[in-house]
């Protein structure tokens, strides 16, 4: 969501607020990466979440982009479109197809809250953790099969959904690795490691955001 309301801005550039192991954070960074966008990055510590980025986006959830004019965009997909608006160069918004919004719908509407009390089923003990991931496996398993038959969720190649919904997967393998990579679920995983080993993602992921306060490195 663009918000309409202007923040007074303090840097020449755009400046996204993210946590590093965020799912909707690495997907906003992946897009913005990828389209090789001018912003500045902040690492922001959940438990102490900076006033400046409250004041951009009451909600307190990252990832926040606040633009170079003040605007403010604080869901994952519109901070995707911005950057792919931007530069493109792999394509990825000529696959975003309606088939690819209803997939990245199931993947934040149905599949997250599964993956959610799976990582967590300390916090939802009204059934067994295994139970949330079977209900998760669902999403899992059409993923899957759309991977048996080219490279991409879409198609051969690589376009928004694979990178909206590349996150997710990789949370959930994180949950229990051992159960995950011995699963059926062989094209996923060769998708997943693909993708985990690619410069981009690696790039991503130690991306040069600071805790708001420290000091820039040298």
């Amino acid at each position: 969501m663009v918000r309409a309301d202007i923040v007074k801005p303090v840097s020449a550039k755009p400046l996204l607020y993210t946590f590093r192991r965020c799912p909707y954070a690495i997907r906003a960074r992946l897009a913005i990466a990828v389209a090789e966008a001018p912003v500045e990055m902040h690492e922001v510590d959940l438990r102490n979440k900076p006033e400046a980025m409250l004041a951009c986006s009451p909600k307190g959830m990252v990832p926040v982009l606040r633009l170079a004019d003040g605007r403010v965009i604080d869901e994952s997909l519109d901070i995707m479109h911005w950057a792919l608006a931007l530069h493109d160069p792999q394509q990825w918004l000529a696959t975003d197809s309606a088939e690819a919004r209803a997939l990245i719908d199931h993947n934040d509407g149905t599949f997250k809250p599964y993956l959610d009390r799976y990582k967590y089923a300390a916090r939802f003990p009204q059934r067994a953790a295994a139970d949330y991931r079977a209900d998760a496996e669902v999403f899992l398993l059409d993923l899957d099969t759309r991977l048996a038959q080219h490279s991409g969720l879409l198609g051969d190649g690589t376009g928004i959904a694979d990178m909206a919904i590349l996150p997710f997967v990789r949370q959930f393998a994180h949950v229990d690795k051992d159960w995950f990579y011995a699963s059926r679920y062989r094209h996923l995983i060769h998708w997943l490691d693909r993708h985990l080993a690619s410069g981009l993602f690696t790039a991503v992921m130690r991306h040069p955001a600071m805790p708001i306060g420290a000091a820039s490195p040298p």
